[in-house]
């Protein structure tokens, strides 16, 4: 049986990766696009919903039907510097949409998070994530899918030359990062979303959270 897929953040570095497999593979006949601007990639298979304010998301909930949400929402500092903006963009949607798809049984809800997500973190970035990840584990999905990569590898459109230097230097030292210590090792975007979307094909049921070692073997 085919499936509608509901993706957010399909033109980030994970998304767009997601969104490319989702519309090559026969088990997603319907994509569903959520975003501010219209994707330019045309394909039979999509459709979109341009939501101008995410703060009213709920306003858009009538036409947000499916069988798997996949938020890959996320951004960074340096784009949204404004740390009470950033909380909204990385927690407040995410969850705004979790709740979306308990209220219209959508089955699955898989969210990107990032490697040390901790709510009692004194970092501004990992306790976030650990927020997002608590948050939208009490709204009560009964198949939640949480990834938790380490560096992320591909291409940006947007240049960030102190990641390419630690790529740089990650893909040196990560041979050395052995048993406990994979986690940390860099991982490949389409790795990610090769993983979500083989996980989305499977009938499960509850909370399942994947580091990037797990990432990369479910891929």
């Amino acid at each position: 049986m085919t499936k509608k897929a509901i993706i957010v953040g399909a033109s980030g570095l994970i998304g767009s990766k997601l969104l490319d497999i989702l519309l090559a593979q026969p088990d997603y006949a319907e994509v569903l696009i959520i975003g501010r601007k219209k994707n330019k990639i045309k394909n039979t298979k999509i459709t979109q919903l341009i939501v101008v304010e995410f703060e009213h998301l709920d306003h858009y909930a009538p036409s947000i039907t499916g069988d798997v949400i996949f938020c890959c929402l996320g951004t960074t500092k340096k784009v949204t510097p404004d740390l009470a903006e950033y909380r909204k963009i990385d927690h407040d949607y995410p969850l705004q949409l979790a709740e979306i798809a308990l209220k219209k049984g959508i089955g699955q809800y898989h969210l990107v998070s990032a490697l040390g997500a901790n709510s009692r973190s004194s970092n501004f970035y990992t306790k976030m994530k650990g927020d997002t990840e608590d948050d939208i584990k009490k709204v009560g999905l009964k198949n939640l899918h949480i990834y938790e990569p380490s560096l992320l590898i591909g291409y940006r459109k947007r240049s960030r030359p102190f990641e390419r230097i630690a790529i740089v230097i990650m893909k040196i030292i990560s041979p050395l990062l052995q048993g406990r210590l994979k986690k940390y090792r860099a991982i490949k975007a389409i790795d990610v979303a090769k993983a979500m979307y083989k996980q989305s094909l499977k009938h499960t049921s509850g909370v399942f959270t994947y580091t990037s070692d797990i990432i990369k073997q479910k891929a």
